[in-house]
């Protein structure tokens, strides 16, 4: 017994084997993968790659005169204002928030309670001979009320104010980038020719007068490219043409023209152009850059935004 006791007493007291010194550095790593700096391939230094990448801050938009788009002027525009890259789902989340909110609900029908006359019970429940009956305006008997029928109602829905004004100038930047967005000068309208100030104006009725403008229309958006055979363009006015939005009422198949105010996301994505004044453009910018612009107040400074419309070349 005193043996085996010596034994496990020899074995309890046994120094340990000492580790290796670099037993520790060898297996201690952070929680991030990490290699040798002297065996990362690197192609470039990281300040000659940061000195030589300049990102475009502006895209350039060439400003046009109306009707025949001679270009007058070229300016700058943020890429936040019309370089986005394109976001369906913004577009779709706009698209069913406006049609939601256009939506009357003023559909209504009559419950029973609701329809004229007298609730009384029409004949005795037995003894007559024929089925049991209610009232004259239970829902199965004709000129009674609906059951389950419409009322009026709001369907309007919502949608976070920063995620609508980004759709918006994510329609814009879509149609920048394919090249179907037409910036003109302020007050465009459509020039008519000199015979119908004198004569068709004047003296032209029965529809004639409206068949000039839009026989005339017809031929000068299908030489600006701008006719059906190229779809449907939309012009933007900041308040309403009397020449241009006449014409156009009379070839609705060729385009049509709306002011500021009536336009929506969904305007700018149908169609294959649109056309619309610098003033409406910048108007539409200031009004849905609400994501870009910042309320809380720095050193005495608030961010407004990318500003909008530098010119660089042009009258």
């Amino acid at each position: 017994m005193d043996g085996e006791g010596e034994t496990k007493k020899k074995k309890l007291t046994m120094p340990c084997k000492q580790q290796p010194a670099n037993l520790s550095k060898t297996f201690a790593r952070s929680l991030a993968t990490e290699a040798p700096r002297t065996n990362i391939t690197r192609s470039a230094d990281t300040q000659t790659l940061l000195q030589s990448w300049h990102p475009a801050s502006t895209v350039p938009v060439t400003v046009h005169s109306f009707p025949w788009l001679e270009p007058t002027s070229l300016e700058e525009w943020s890429v936040e204002h019309l370089y986005l890259p394109l976001r369906r789902d913004l577009l779709h989340l706009a698209v069913v928030y406006e049609g939601d909110n256009t939506r009357l609900g003023t559909a209504s029908t009559k419950t029973r309670w609701d329809v004229h006359g007298s609730h009384r019970k029409v004949h005795p429940q037995k003894g007559t001979g024929r089925a049991r009956a209610g009232s004259k305006q239970s829902p199965i008997r004709r000129g009674g009320g609906v059951s389950h029928g419409p009322h009026p109602r709001d369907f309007g829905t919502k949608l976070n104010r920063k995620t609508y004004d980004k759709a918006w100038r994510t329609a814009l930047s879509y149609r920048y980038r394919r090249g179907e967005l037409l910036v003109c000068e302020d007050g465009m309208d459509l020039a008519l020719p000199r015979d119908f100030e004198l004569v068709a104006d004047r003296h032209l009725r029965d529809g004639m007068r409206e068949a000039y403008l839009a026989k005339y229309v017809t031929g000068v958006l299908g030489s600006l490219g701008l006719g059906r055979p190229d779809g449907r363009t939309l012009f933007v006015t900041g308040d309403r043409r009397q020449r241009l939005f006449e014409a156009l009422e009379q070839v609705p198949w060729e385009g049509r023209a709306l002011d500021l105010e009536d336009v929506d996301v969904k305007d700018l994505l149908e169609g294959g152009r649109v056309v619309m004044e610098r003033g409406v453009l910048k108007e539409m910018i200031e009004r849905h850059q609400s994501d870009l612009v910042s309320k809380v107040v720095v050193n005495g400074f608030a961010h407004h935004g990318p500003q909008s419309g530098q010119r660089l070349l042009g009258a």
